[in-house]
């Protein structure tokens, strides 16, 4: 099992700017990646960005150039800068863990509103 422990979330106006963190423990030696999806009301969960355990960082289309996707210097924590915030990023961000044994865990999600 994982435990999270996610932040970060709230409103902004457009083009604003938040930073969401998000901390793994648990099955931490058996991490794969880390990252984030989203899901608006009424719609599917996407996925937003990943880092790899041992590898570079993978983006969504809709967010390349915008979001960053950083290590923190704490263990099995990473962090989603999010600038030049749009409306369409408005839902609930759920970090997620995937280990080598092909499983993965949600966390609760952080909502992100952002108001034309």
């Amino acid at each position: 099992q994982v435990q999270f422990v996610e932040s970060g979330g709230g409103s902004v106006p457009t083009g604003g700017s938040l930073t969401l963190s998000c901390a793994a423990s648990g099955s931490s030696d058996n991490i794969r990646s880390m990252g984030w999806y989203r899901q608006a009301p009424g719609a599917t969960r996407e996925f937003v960005a990943r880092i790899m355990t041992r590898g570079g960082p993978d983006y969504a289309d809709a967010v390349k150039g915008r979001f960053t996707i950083s290590r923190s210097s704490a263990k099995n924590t990473i962090n989603l800068q999010m600038n030049n915030l749009e409306p369409e990023d408005t839902a609930a961000y759920i970090c997620y863990v995937g280990t080598h044994s092909l499983e993965t865990f949600w966390g609760q999600g952080t909502q992100v509103t952002v108001s034309s």
